[in-house]
């Protein structure tokens, strides 16, 4: 993993939905066609071409790049100006993707799976190789800082690094049989297309994660991007592309079809496709879960996270507040890991909010263009976020919240906001219990662990939380039966920083699903028992007689 000079280590993705009726300004969809110079044609965005990005790009790929779908424009956050433009997929290509990628499914499923992991190991070299112009591409098109977007590409590749690995560690189980003769085996094979439905705040991590160890189990994947974030799909589809090719393999193992939200339904309700990994909203992953129960498919969730860091009256108050800025502000506010409840004991809650109101304002400072090495803060993704972040802050006042710092739009091109701090509101409070996807922290004063434990368990979803405290029994009770109910439990770092070894997901309505490192290669295969008589008997099990 690549670490920050700030010595956190980069993680989380996701977006939330907001229950609140808003009235948006045009975004990222809209009509550039008034502007007739795209940022790739301007010298200082050269480097783009070199991914092989171009001002018009077709954006679907099925071992043929096409587009015949609306051609849409691609647009930095950090001013509003559009970068290139792309040609989405419609239902024709669609099909031939889908079609092309079970063609290549044949042929990938019959490659040892050591051998799709050294497929894959080239794709992690490639990667390498492109580093550092695609996190430039990633800090362009997303707005996270450079460094953010370099470790996003980093993420990918080790991710890479450690599918090559497990192509030859997965292994089924021997069981013995109550059965003279007899010997039962677990055996794993490959499901075939999985669909990958990735987000806009990690648009090449997220993918990189299911589609290392998707390959390496057997599958073929088909790809859909976020709809803001199409050009980082286009240079990464690119790269397979290449390698895919130099080893004479069909370049429809890794599809891509950029689009929308039909796109995506497609996908969901689509019989051909067994597995779906889909990573958004709360509200989409549900629409897509039903969708995806329905014809009987599995389906793999990654969705929103409420995440609460929880500080003790023991706790390191140096270490609090380096790990609660990055946690709240990191991203501006736009992981699915970001903390978005700070719950402090009365005895440090004071000195905790003036400490994190100091560090704030030095962010302040270091505001400006993602690409630029010194920004420490970025844009807002989109104008529709912006416009999100002050209609929650509305909300928050209208319920008796008090902004203690930040809580507006900053007056530069581009869709930067304040980072923001809350405090007055209870913790069961409306506001606090939605989702905002935006750099706003709500601070609670707490009399004791366990109802500060009790408050983080009460909102809907359950993804990343973290306590700190010196005390040996508060962590065991942190993560134990009667502790925290997310999916990631940490103690004494934020509440992002997972690393790629371990399973990365969340409880209740975050979905339940898992990805990355542990056993989450399994959610890609199906199990079959398998129980083999080798002998000249036919017993029954459990001694039953049919004679």
């Amino acid at each position: 993993m690549v670490l920050l000079s700030f010595s956190w280590v980069l993680k989380g993705r996701g977006f939330s939905c907001f229950k609140y009726s808003i009235k948006y300004r045009s975004c990222q969809h809209r009509s550039y066609a008034q502007m007739s110079r795209m940022l790739i044609d301007e010298p200082k965005y050269q480097w783009l071409k070199e991914l092989g990005l171009k001002s018009d790009n077709p954006g679907v790929f099925w071992g043929t790049w096409s587009g015949q779908g609306e051609l849409t424009t691609s647009v930095c956050p950090a001013n509003n100006q559009p970068i290139a433009k792309v040609f989405q997929g419609n239902a024709d290509d669609y099909e031939k993707c889908i079609e092309a990628s079970k063609e290549a499914w044949n042929v990938w499923v019959d490659i040892p799976a050591p051998q799709r992991g050294e497929i894959v190991r080239q794709i992690g070299h490639a990667l390498r190789e492109k580093r550092q112009l695609l996190g430039q591409l990633v800090s362009m098109e997303m707005g996270k800082i450079i460094a953010e977007g370099v470790g996003e590409i980093q993420e990918y590749i080790d991710i890479c690094d450690y599918a090559v690995g497990l192509s030859r560690m997965f292994s089924g189980s021997i069981f013995p049989s109550e059965r003279k003769g007899h010997t039962v085996l677990e055996n794993w094979n490959p499901l075939g297309v999985v669909g990958i439905i990735t987000a806009f705040n990690f648009p090449a991590a997220v993918f990189g994660w299911n589609n290392a160890i998707s390959l390496i189990c057997g599958n073929t994947n088909l790809w859909k991007g976020a709809p803001s974030t199409p050009l980082t799909s286009i240079a990464i589809t690119r790269i397979l592309q290449r390698v895919l090719e130099s080893n004479h393999l069909p370049g429809a193992i890794c599809s891509l079809i950029c689009g929308g939200t039909e796109i995506g339904e497609k996908i969901s309700r689509d019989v051909r496709i067994p597995l779906v990994s889909f990573t958004g909203s709360c509200l989409a992953g549900k629409k897509v879960a039903l969708a995806v129960t329905e014809r009987f498919g599995k389906h793999l969730l990654e969705l929103g996270g409420n995440n609460a860091i929880i500080v003790n009256e023991d706790a390191d108050l140096e270490m609090v507040v380096r790990a609660v800025l990055f946690a709240c502000v990191g991203t501006a506010g736009q992981r699915c890991t970001t903390t978005r409840r700070l719950i402090l004991h009365e005895a440090v809650y004071s000195e905790v909010l003036e400490r994190l109101k100091k560090s704030y304002s030095q962010v302040l400072k270091r505001i400006g263009d993602p690409l630029d090495d010194d920004t420490l803060y970025g844009p807002m993704h989109s104008e529709r976020g912006v416009e999100q972040f002050k209609a929650a802050l509305l909300e928050a006042e209208a319920q008796g919240g008090k902004i203690e710092f930040g809580g507006k739009e900053i007056d530069r091109p581009g869709n930067y906001v304040e980072p923001t701090i809350v405090t007055g509101l209870t913790h069961d409070s409306a506001i606090v219990h939605h989702e905002t996807f935006a750099p706003i922290v709500y601070v609670f004063k707490t009399k004791s662990l366990d109802e500060a434990i009790t408050w983080n368990n009460a909102v809907n979803q359950g993804l990343a939380s973290s306590l700190f405290t010196k005390d040996i029994s508060n962590v065991f009770k942190w993560i134990g039966p009667r502790g925290s109910d997310c999916g990631l439990v940490n103690v004494n770092i934020p509440t992002s920083g997972a690393e790629i070894g371990g399973a990365f997901g969340g409880e209740k309505h975050t979905g339940g699903g898992r990805e990355s490192g542990s056993d989450s290669w399994k959610l890609y295969m199906r199990r079959s028992t398998c129980t083999i008589n080798y002998g000249k008997e036919l017993p029954l099990a459990q001694g039953i007689k049919f004679e």
